[in-house]
């Protein structure tokens, strides 16, 4: 299914359960020779030690916006806890990997884009250097979806949108984005097997593309301008990574 390319999956960074198989899966794929990048979110975390600090959560539009306190409570949640978790759950299962994040080696470099938002960021590119260097290694890159302000500045990044931007620029074979929802789901609730340009547009228009979807077949549809197929699938299912490497297509299949 990776076409010569990597997989690049993007998991949320919330604990994984006790019977997702998703780092499984990874290990497995490392294991048969297929490059793998792991991409983490961790807005529950964040949510939930902005809370116990009491620092307080600003959204705007839907989106967080992230203040200079704030902004070392993200970085210490996703680059701290939920990097280690995701690595250490990998070394534990009889893998290896290596995690960084976007600021590490200038891999995702960013800018800040609305004032309103604080320290949240867009992609402004993926450094091709520092990409080849983790997929080159033989540890499972894990990333943080942390990006540089040059010439210095960490900022809150979506981690759909680098999980998109890394599977462009690398020219992954497949981007896969495991939810807690089986796909796409139209104004019935049916699944949505194969989705383009259009009918995404056709869904947001009529209000059933919305919240933390929209990210996601927005990173899916950037990716395939490049050629890339992306799923969006439910991954609390057993194996679901491993039957789209594999050349299923549970889930809905995202093309340009």
């Amino acid at each position: 299914m990776s076409a010569g390319g990597p997989i690049v999956v993007k998991i949320g960074g919330s604990t994984l359960g006790d019977e997702d198989t998703t780092l499984e899966d990874v290990v497995a794929l490392r294991a048969r020779g297929e490059r793998v990048v792991v991409v983490h979110g961790g807005g529950a975390m964040i949510t939930d030690w902005l809370d116990r600090l009491e620092v307080p959560s600003v959204f705007i539009e839907g989106l967080r916006s992230t203040s200079e306190e704030a902004l070392d409570v993200v970085i210490g949640v996703l680059r701290g806890v939920v990097n280690t978790r995701f690595v250490a759950a990998i070394e534990r299962l009889g893998g290896s990997a290596t995690g960084v994040s976007g600021v590490d080696g200038g891999l995702v470099r960013a800018r800040r884009s609305d004032e309103r938002l604080g320290f949240v960021g867009e992609v402004t590119g993926i450094d091709g250097e520092a990409l080849h260097a983790l997929l080159e290694g033989d540890a499972t890159p894990v990333i943080a979806p942390i990006g540089l302000e040059p010439p210095g500045q960490p900022l809150n990044i979506n981690a759909d949108t680098i999980a998109g931007e890394i599977a462009r620029a690398a020219g992954a074979g497949s981007l896969v984005f495991l939810t807690d929802v089986d796909g796409v789901l139209d104004g019935g609730g049916a699944l949505i097997e194969e989705l383009d340009a259009s009918g995404a547009a056709a869904l947001r228009e009529e209000g059933v593309l919305d919240g933390g979807m929209i990210p996601k077949i927005d990173a899916a549809l950037r990716a395939a301008e490049r050629g890339v197929v992306a799923h969006v699938a439910n991954g609390r299912l057993p194996h679901t990574l491993e039957r789209i490497a594999s050349g299923e297509a549970p889930g809905t299949r995202v093309r340009s």
